[in-house]
C-alpha cells in the first residue's frame, strides 16, 4: 500500500502569498471507482485571472466566484490555481487508460479526478493546442448568446484569447462584416491569420448590428455601444470582478433602443440549454480546435519547472501575447 501511495506523489505550482510562487508536492490518493489518474502533458496560463491570483488582487468578496473547479487551498493563498490542462490517463476505467484528455485542473504534473470531469481530446487536435478548449468553450457560449443573423455587421471588441476565439468562430457565419477591434496594432498579425480586419476603437462607425465585448475595459464597452446602430445589441463577455464599471446609458442609448446582454460560461446559453449540456459544449470546442488557425493564439511556452519565474514576468508585463503553454516532462 505504501508503494502504491508513493507512486501517486505529484507536484504543483503554488501561489504562496502575493507575488511569490513555488513548485511543491501535493498528496494524491489512488483513484477510486469512476476516477482516473492523469499525467499532465501541457497546461495553459489564463493570463487575466492567474496574474490577479499571483498579485493577491482578488477581492475577498469574489474569491468564491473565482474558485477554480479543482483548486487546492483558498485565495489569496497558499493556493494551487488554474483550469486549462491536457494530459493522458494512466490509471482508471479500461476504456479511458491511454487517452488524451482535457480537464479544468490547475498546474500540476499529475492529478486524480472523476472521469466525468474529463473530455477526450480528438486525434486531430495536437496536445498543446488543446489547452485552448476552455477558452473556445467560453467563446462558443458567447456566440450562442449573441445569435448572429445572416448579413449582420459584427464587431468583436478586445483581441485577447476570448475575443480572438469569438472572431475565429464567427468567420464561418454569412456576415456582411466582421471586424476585430483592439487598441494594440500588434494584434494585426492575429487578425490577418483569422482572416478579419483589425481596427482601433475609434474606427468602428455607428451602424453595427451586433458587438461582442471581450476587452474587460470601460473604454472598450463604451466604444462597443457607440458603434451600434438602431436596436443593436452588445453581448458582454468580460468579467470585471469587483471593479465598478460606468455604462453610458445617456446619449443615443435610449433613442437607438440599444440592448446589453451578459454572457457567462458557467451555464449553457439559454438558446441551446434545452438541447446541449456543458459536456456537449466542451466536446464541440475540442472538435473546433482541429483547425490549425488556433495555433496563432499560442504565443509563448515554458517548462513546468520555470513556471514560477514565468508568472512573475507575466505579472510585470515582461511577457505579453495570448496563451502561454506550460510543458511537462
Amino acid at each position: 500500500m505504501e508503494a502504491c501511495a508513493a507512486t501517486l506523489d505529484a507536484r504543483a505550482y503554488w501561489t504562496l502569498r502575493p507575488g511569490v510562487g513555488s513548485i511543491a508536492e501535493v498528496s494524491l490518493r489512488p483513484p477510486g471507482p469512476g476516477e482516473a489518474l492523469v499525467r499532465t502533458l501541457h497546461t495553459g496560463i489564463s493570463r487575466g485571472s492567474e496574474t490577479l491570483v499571483h498579485r493577491g488582487a482578488v477581492p475577498p468578496e469574489i474569491a468564491e466566484a473565482m474558485r477554480a473547479p479543482f483548486q487546492i487551498g483558498d485565495l489569496p493563498g497558499p493556493v494551487v490555481y488554474g483550469y486549462l490542462s491536457v494530459g493522458v490517463v494512466e490509471q482508471g476505467p479500461a476504456e479511458w487508460v491511454g487517452r488524451r484528455v482535457f480537464a479544468l485542473v490547475p498546474h500540476q504534473d499529475r492529478y486524480v479526478v472523476p472521469v466525468t470531469a474529463l473530455a477526450p481530446v480528438p486525434d486531430a487536435v495536437p496536445s498543446p493546442r488543446a489547452v485552448l478548449a476552455g477558452t473556445v468553450e467560453t467563446a462558443l457560449n458567447a456566440v450562442w448568446d449573441a445569435g448572429p443573423r445572416w448579413g449582420d455587421r459584427v464587431a468583436v471588441v478586445g483581441a485577447g484569447m476570448v475575443g480572438a476565439c469569438v472572431a475565429a468562430l464567427l468567420r464561418d457565419f454569412p456576415l456582411q462584416q466582421l471586424t476585430l477591434v483592439d487598441h494594440d496594432p500588434e494584434r494585426a498579425d492575429l487578425a490577418a491569420a483569422l482572416g478579419v480586419s483589425l481596427v482601433g476603437p475609434d474606427e468602428l462607425g455607428d451602424d453595427l448590428d451586433l458587438v461582442v465585448h471581450c476587452s474587460a475595459t470601460e473604454d472598450g464597452l463604451r466604444a462597443g455601444l457607440a458603434a451600434l446602430g438602431v436596436e443593436g445589441t452588445l453581448v458582454e463577455v468580460s468579467w470585471y470582478g469587483a471593479q465598478d464599471v460606468r455604462v453610458p446609458l445617456g446619449g443615443a442609448f435610449h433613442s437607438r433602443r440599444l440592448s446589453i446582454r451578459g454572457s457567462q460560461v458557467g451555464s449553457v446559453a439559454p438558446a441551446r440549454r434545452a438541447r446541449r449540456s456543458t459536456a456537449d459544449r466542451l466536446r464541440l470546442a475540442l472538435e473546433e480546435l482541429a483547425d490549425p488557425v488556433y495555433d496563432t493564439l499560442l504565443t509563448g511556452r515554458c517548462a513546468f519547472e520555470d513556471l514560477p519565474q514565468t508568472i512573475v514576468a507575466m505579472a510585470r508585463g515582461e511577457i505579453t501575447g495570448l496563451c502561454h503553454v506550460v510543458d511537462y516532462p
